[in-house]
């Protein structure tokens, strides 16, 4: 009975965990084959993507490679070409804010102070726990989640009840519809949303700030952007304000 019980326990934390997990992508790094593919089966039912490498010196180097970071880096300690701490200290030089779980026989000073005054999430002790390992897991995804959510909703600009855009995504939309901006439209008002306190800006101003992204618009053609940019707003969103320049008001 009681091992039911565990057992429906763990299904039920595996789900709960793959909410904070199924868009996330993790860096495993073993350089002990049969535990980095057992463990690289268990970590892909849960994570959009896991890559799995055997050393750390290719591991750094696919992390340089990759356009986005890895959400988590799960990594072990002695490894051939370069050890862990060796991995984590050039990391961290490139992305001061990644998250690292640190997996190890060795719990000794030598080898976790180190890790530990470079700030890693959490250390774990080899033979690995699942559970432990999947919980571990849960609370820097779920961290990493929150955070996220908070950064978008902070960058989330409203222009109407049901208009928004998002500064991050660099997306305009109408409730779960996104409304389609002309390069020069989402240029216009990316500036017209630099400054929250809906500063005016004047033509030269436009053009200046078209000039420092290696854009060209004339004068003559701002008052169309204008024309055609308004009919995409909430209505009164875009003023103009005759011999100053144009400006868009949030809502509050």
């Amino acid at each position: 009975m009681k091992n039911k019980r565990k057992d429906k326990e763990s299904i039920m934390n595996s789900k709960e965990l793959l909410q904070y997990t199924q868009d996330l992508t993790l860096l495993f790094v073993e350089d002990h084959k049969e535990l980095r593919e057992s463990t690289t089966e268990i970590l892909q039912n849960f994570f959009k993507n896991v890559e799995s490498i055997d050393n750390g010196l290719d591991a750094l180097q696919l992390y340089k490679s990759e356009k986005q970071p890895f959400d988590i880096i799960l990594s072990d300690i002695q490894m051939p070409k370069m050890n862990g701490v060796e991995l984590i200290e050039k990391i961290y030089e490139i992305n001061p804010e990644q998250t690292v779980i640190i997996l190890s026989a060795h719990d000794t000073s030598n080898y976790l102070l180190p890790l530990i005054n470079l700030g890693i999430e959490h250390f774990l002790k080899k033979p690995i726990d699942y559970q432990a390992l999947l919980k571990v897991l849960f609370n820097a995804s779920k961290k990493l989640t929150t955070t996220e959510a908070l950064q978008n909703k902070s960058k989330e600009i409203h222009l109407s009840k049901d208009v928004v855009f998002n500064k991050k995504s660099r997306l305009l939309h109408n409730q779960n519809e996104n409304i389609y901006l002309t390069k020069y439209e989402l240029i216009f008002l990316e500036l017209l949303l630099l400054n929250e306190k809906a500063k005016i800006y004047s033509n030269e101003e436009i053009v200046e700030y078209f000039a420092s992204l290696s854009e060209k618009i004339d004068p003559q053609n701002i008052r169309k952007l204008v024309s055609k940019l308004r009919k995409k707003l909430p209505e009164g969103s875009l003023e103009s304000i005759y011999g100053v320049g144009y400006r868009v008001i949030p809502t509050s």
